[in-house]
């Protein structure tokens, strides 16, 4: 138990023991009857424990977070790789033995606390650690930029992007017409646009999403010396996202995807961890990047191959939260909670944020008193002159609440150890104005990611540019967003005006921001062998199709080859219910059946044969095709072992028929795996291949050799 967990304990209560009371203390003799004028009278108002009862029931829900209200959260710990003290103070960075406890919450921007999971939107991760000198909370996002320079401009942004006002459609979708408005006349926009149309925008989990600071922060060290900083959170599975298809299937079954892996794989033992580095750059080194962009500008990136992540520590999380109100809805983060050795830089959106966290939390959480919540106390004693408010639970002793003072010999004193803002120096005129070197590089840093982008990635923007400006009716702004586009790139340009139904709109060649833009940045595509090879096969969960007399040893002998590398093989039923395996072995219970669950579900489908010459029960071979269908065009290893299964596969669609005739080597490259595994060295080699498909994680060879996607053949 931890030291944060120890502290959580004194305020946590078993529910199940003992008698029920009242929230007084007082034990109920009856709990389920009211107190009424006779057996068939009217109820009494005296009734206080029915009052009582009913009364909290309808306080229980506090205010939701104006933005990031779907959320979900953990408990973990960070440690430190080794001494930081070369560039920071901040003690919980310094001790490689030391495990400072973290929570953790993940959530999206736009949508309400009843959104699904699986929509496209900018997701939050916010760290709270409870260090030994206070409470530092990082506050980032999955995208390293913003969507705007100045904060005046955030209301305006997430009214744009949120329902719209009339009618309140759509919820948690920016495939409207308010949004597009916005980012037209908003050019600023178009970076961190690019980032919520490409696959970042769908995460396939909160443990491969990749985690960034936003802002630009300085770390101080002990004598003195500040450096500007970005801050980092990659995870060790590699960072990887869903398809759209995908996204909308799960978004129907299971709404809470990514809330309830993150619970699972917790609670299976299989933590997610994230390596936290930094980014540093000198005060003497800021302007000579100036050229590619200004460490203060919020919507522009620092291209790792110039300013190199440097690694700190590890992020576990490892315990999932005892009640999702009082932890996860109650946490409170902001960005001015800060320790020392870690400043605040000029970033004009993180100075705003500083003001708005703060000024947020009193609202939904009730007043000035929410540091005093348990999930949200540090883990040190808190000593200042703070008196009253709204739910106020420490209880100052004495008649002295100020400073300074001599009834008290001058307590509580300044600490000689505490938090001292690094000396920069500031200077200038009050102006409302941009900085000039903020300007002009609208485009070039999108121009930076979109070339960077695999073409696999390119055509999902494209494909997501389509499906969000055809819900746009208002073709004037159809063909505005393709020319603020086409000044990133003309090519982007011209195929997001054929996707958008505008293509006679006139781009010409030269109106892009490409040419002028840097070299790719290997860092900003998912697409990366080293990304990919990140984790192996590990918590990767592989759907098995079991039909009723399935060979117990294929089962058995897959399941014991993914396992020892991480992996889960999960039987899915084609119907509810036990299903029994040839030869009357022990009969499996599969935990999905395809009634209840996608394809989208797994990272990889695999088919099972019944025992040659068995008579099928009545079987649904249109849904189980779908499922196989599915699998294969979200580019997921798709297996067989068997003939009937073969025969499934074959029957399903003509690209996998195709793939099968080319022979083993061509289709085993294509992720299609079938064998008939005849022999027990026919299921090992079978289940080698298996793994070696598992390893690529994604065959996107089959989405470009299909040429499906129009648009993309322009870029």
């Amino acid at each position: 138990m931890d030291s944060k967990q120890a502290q959580l304990a004194l305020f946590t209560e078993e529910s199940a023991g003992g008698v029920k009371t009242t929230n007084q203390g007082v034990g109920v003799a009856v709990d389920d009857h009211t107190l009424r004028a006779g057996p068939r009278g009217s109820l009494l108002l005296e009734d206080f424990v029915f009052r009582e009862h009913m009364t909290h029931f309808d306080h229980e829900r506090t205010p939701e977070r104006v933005v990031h209200a779907r959320g979900s959260g953990a408990h973990g710990y960070f440690q430190a790789f080794s001494g930081a003290e070369a560039v920071t103070k901040a003690a919980f960075l310094q001790d490689p033995a030391a495990r400072t406890p973290v929570f953790v919450r993940f959530s999206q921007a736009a949508g309400n606390k009843g959104s699904r999971d699986t929509s496209r939107d900018v997701r939050g991760f916010a760290v709270k650690f409870f260090t030994s000198e206070g409470n530092y909370d990082l506050v980032g996002n999955n995208f390293p930029v913003f969507a705007i320079k100045d904060p005046i401009k955030f209301p305006d942004f997430m009214h744009a992007l949120m329902p719209e006002q009339d009618s309140n459609i759509p919820n948690d979708s920016s495939a409207h017409s308010t949004f597009w408005d916005f980012v037209v006349s908003n050019p600023e926009t178009a970076h961190h646009v690019l980032w919520q149309m490409s696959d970042r925008g769908i995460p396939r989990s909160y443990r491969t999403m990749e985690g960034f600071g936003i802002n630009t922060f300085r770390l101080v060290n002990a004598a003195g010396v500040s450096r500007l900083c970005k801050f980092h959170l990659k995870p060790s599975l590699g960072v990887h996202s869903l398809t759209w298809e995908e996204a909308q299937s799960l978004s129907g079954c299971d709404p809470d995807f990514l809330r309830r892996d993150l619970w699972d794989a917790i609670a299976s033992g299989e933590f997610p961890e994230y390596t936290l580095g930094v980014q540093l750059l000198d005060d003497a080194a800021e302007a000579k990047y100036f050229d590619v962009f200004d460490p203060l500008d919020p919507t522009t990136l620092w291209p790792e191959e110039l300013v190199p992540v440097t690694s700190l520590g590890k992020l576990v999380l490892d315990r999932n939260p005892t009640e999702f109100f009082a932890e996860t809805e109650q946490v409170a983060f902001c960005p001015a909670n800060l320790v020392p050795g870690i400043d605040v830089s000029e970033d004009p959106i993180l100075q705003g944020r500083l003001f708005s966290y703060l000024d947020t939390q009193i609202s939904r959480l009730g007043g000035p008193n929410f540091h005093e919540i348990p999930i949200n106390k540090s883990l040190g004693m808190v000593h200042n002159n703070q008196r009253g408010g709204f739910h106020r639970d420490t209880i100052g002793r004495g008649r002295v609440a100020y400073s300074r003072n001599s009834l008290r010999n001058d307590l509580p004193a300044a600490a000689p150890a505490g938090f001292v803002s690094a000396p920069v120096e500031l200077h200038g005129p009050k102006v409302r104005q941009e900085p000039a070197s903020f300007s002009g590089r609208t485009f070039a840093q999108a121009a930076l990611f979109w070339a960077s982008l695999s073409a696999v990635e390119r055509a999902h923007v494209l494909s997501a540019f389509a499906y969000e400006l055809g819900l746009v009716p208002e073709r004037q702004l159809r063909e505005r967003v393709a020319q603020l586009f086409a000044g990133v790139d003309a090519g982007l340009g011209r195929a997001i005006a054929l996707g958008a139904g505008v293509q006679s709109l006139a781009i010409a060649a030269g109106e892009s921001a490409a040419a002028a833009a840097l070299a790719p940045s290997p860092a900003l595509s998912m697409h990366t062998t080293n990304n990919l090879a990140k984790g192996g096969i590990r918590t990767m969960k592989v759907g098995v199709l079991v039909p009723a007399s399935f060979p117990e040893a294929h089962l058995k002998t897959l399941t014991a080859a993914i396992a020892c590398r991480g992996a889960t093989a999960v039987p899915v039923g084609v119907v509810e219910g036990a299903v029994e395996p040839a030869g009357g072995g022990a009969a499996v219970l599969p935990l999905r059946s395809l009634l209840t669950t996608p394809a989208a579900a797994f990272d990889a489908v695999v088919v099972l044969s019944p025992e040659y010459g068995t008579k099928l029960p009545p079987f649904p071979l249109a849904r189980a095709r779908a499922f196989v269908r599915d699998a294969f065009e979200q580019c997921k290893t798709l297996a067989s072992a068997g003939a009937w299964a073969l025969t499934l596969l074959r029957g399903t669609a003509p690209e996998i028929a195709s793939l099968l005739d080319c022979g083993t080597s061509a289709s085993d490259r294509a992720g299609v795996i079938a064998a008939l595994c005849e022999t027990s060295d026919d299921v090992d080699s079978w289940c080698d291949r298996v793994v070696a498909g598992l390893a690529v994680k994604r065959h996107w060879a089959r989405e470009l050799s299909s040429a499906t996607e129009a648009p993309c053949a322009e870029v």
